[in-house]
């Protein structure tokens, strides 16, 4: 079986030879973190995916190994720790197996992801599963002839505003350097762009984290090698145009290896991380770039020991409310397990938790994404001793309060006049009124996690605001109103 994500990559031995904690209390008494679900294999082991918050109030994620075949699994829980398995991968079949990428909730109310192995060919496949968990595959990769539709697809896909699905595949293409696809709802894949066309390989190799659709509409991410042989960020439209935008460099200051994603911050600016680089002791970087292309580092880690404020950061920062980005380290920390930080987007960095600061040492190393509720806390996973090939342990979910206020998030984020659109919330039984930047709008309470909305003709791009007896929400990012 594959350890871990990263399994096959150069890059597996970065992130995952790292030293296993001490049991050294330090928590920081202003937040209050919790440990929600311990995986005990049976239930999913590994997690290494983020979670998603879905229309039913619920959280939904998916584990790279452990259930009832040790394939990996898709779970629901709910905010206060109520945990159920949905689906179980199989060992054998079409449905794929091994899944590393975070689920998507699309338009249509089913949730749609990614499995980096099995399938018909066994190279891995895109999914649909209902909120009841019954799973279709859309997608066996590899069914072109010399893989030129892609293989291993790690990360998660993304719905865009032609309602289409986006991702990438780390391997595979016409080069075997990863590909760039587009899928309808119904299943059609097409490849957008193969890696490595440029000589060589400029314009990237092995992308490993998701796209992201920035507000001016194009698609941006990045890969882990190719470039100056450190990975790269590139642009590309949805009609398959692609851009190279910066390619890490070579010296000890620069960040290398970008293995996540981007997300958008307050400013408009695109920020991510990098694994390794940023200075003597190569502990990984966050980074800004304007979609123009001007790029700078935020905030370089140090990996020397004790690095207490993190290393390695794998996942991207996730873009809260407060204007801050919120994000984990996989190493680091007093007991070199793992962090969760906040960074201001001037490069001010505060660590919030350092793992195994409650002495639970076999419950280190986060690998996902946070994500922020609409209740305004956090949560995320944590892989396990198993993800370093040190242990057995399975891995956790956990929350963590910042004591950030309840707001609202639509899906999708986008939609003409006359288009009905979900607003997902925390309390939202007594709301009395439903403006799209300041435009009132007809709604319909669904529950209390849920309004269904009917977007105003003549409304503008810009915040949606949720109005009840109790409390006032605005939408975590502006909706953007489609002409």
């Amino acid at each position: 079986m594959p350890n871990g994500r990263a399994s096959g990559k150069t890059i597996s031995g970065t992130w995952r030879t790292l030293l296993l904690c001490a049991t050294t209390a330090v928590v920081l008494p202003a937040q209050r973190f919790t440990y929600l679900h311990t995986f005990s294999g049976t239930d999913g082991a590994s997690p290494q995916a983020a979670l998603i918050q879905a229309t039913d109030g619920h959280l939904y994620g998916t584990t790279f190994a452990g259930g009832v075949y040790n394939s990996g699994t898709v779970f629901k829980i709910t905010p206060g720790g109520t945990f159920t398995v949905l689906y179980n991968f199989a060992s054998a079949g079409t449905g794929g197996r091994y899944p590393t990428a975070p689920l998507v909730q699309g338009t249509d109310g089913n949730f749609y992801g990614t499995t980096v192995s099995g399938g018909t060919n066994s190279n891995g496949t895109i999914f649909r599963i209902t909120p009841a968990g019954v799973l279709a595959m859309l997608y066996s990769f590899c069914s072109q002839s010399g893989c030129v539709d892609g293989s291993e697809p790690y990360d998660a896909l993304i719905q865009a505003t032609d309602g289409n699905f986006y991702g990438t595949t780390y391997a595979g293409g016409a080069q075997f350097s990863g590909t760039i696809y587009r899928l309808t709802p119904g299943g059609t894949l097409t490849t957008l762009y193969s890696f490595c066309s440029a000589a060589g390989c400029t314009d990237g190799q092995y992308p490993t984290g998701p796209l992201l659709q920035a507000a001016d509409g194009n698609l941006y991410g990045t890969t882990y090698g190719g470039g100056n042989g450190n990975g790269t960020i590139f642009r590309i439209t949805t009609d398959g145009a692609f851009t190279s935008l910066h390619s890490f460099c070579t010296s000890k200051a620069c960040g290398k290896g970008p293995s996540s994603g981007l997300v958008q911050g307050a400013d408009g600016k695109l920020y991510g991380t990098t694994l390794k680089g940023g200075g003597r002791y190569n502990g990984g970087t966050i980074f800004s770039i304007t979609t123009s292309g001007a790029f700078a580092t935020l905030y370089a880690f140090d990996s020397k020991p004790p690095s207490s404020k993190g290393s390695a950061p794998v996942a991207a920062p996730v873009s809260a409310t407060d204007g801050n980005l919120y994000g984990t380290t996989y190493a680091g920390g007093v007991n070199e397990s793992g962090t969760i930080f906040r960074v201001g987007l001037g490069g001010d960095l505060t660590t919030l938790y350092r793992f195994c600061a409650q002495g639970q040492c076999y419950l280190p190393f986060p690998d996902g994404a946070l994500v922020q509720d609409t209740n305004g806390t956090f949560y995320g996973t944590t892989c396990g001793a198993q993800c370093t090939g040190g242990g057995s342990d399975d891995g956790t979910i956990f929350s963590i309060s910042e004591g950030l206020s309840a707001f609202v998030k639509m899906l999708p984020a986008y939609g003409e006049a006359g288009a009905t659109v979900n607003i997902m919330g925390t309390g939202l039984t007594g709301v009395s009124s439903v403006s799209f930047n300041g435009a009132p709008a007809a709604f319909q309470v669904v529950s209390k996690s849920l309004i269904t909305a009917t977007v105003p003709a003549g409304a503008s791009s810009g915040a949606v605001e949720v109005v009840s007896p109790s409390q006032t929400l605005e939408s975590d990012r502006s909706f953007q109103v489609v002409q």
